[in-house]
């Protein structure tokens, strides 16, 4: 096992995660795969410049979330969230989708947990398996 840590900033994003992240599909996958339910949305996060780390983390396969006919996916990797909180990191299999986001999901809020607002800085410690 091979551990990464990343660093970014915390922006809005248009509610999609919160959509993916109450699907059914999605919902029984995250607990079934990942260990829990996550909380209704995500957290998005903009990478900060590090080519390598973030070539590297799109190399692995990681723990795919199969969606049904018709819809997208994407691949999951375990991560610990500012050193306190376990979660994952969410990469959508979406055509065209930005390679320095990351969507970060948890059983909490991570904004309310860690009391975060856009451009406030998120560090991951990021499980490749």
């Amino acid at each position: 096992m091979v551990i990464i840590t990343l660093r970014g900033r915390v922006f809005s994003g248009v509610g999609e995660g919160r959509v993916f992240t109450t699907l059914g599909w999605a919902r029984r996958q995250f607990r079934d795969k990942i260990g829990f339910q996550p909380y209704p949305g995500t957290l998005n996060i903009r990478l900060s410049n590090d080519d390598e780390k973030i070539r590297m983390l799109k190399s692995y396969k990681g723990i795919v979330i199969d969606p049904p006919a018709g819809l997208f996916g994407g691949r999951c990797f375990k991560a610990l969230i500012m050193g306190r909180v376990y979660g994952a990191v969410v990469i959508p299999d979406v055509p065209g989708y930005p390679r320095n986001i990351l969507e970060i999901i948890a059983p909490i809020s991570l904004r309310e947990k860690f009391n975060l607002k856009d451009g406030d800085e998120v560090n991951l410690e990021i499980w490749l398996e």
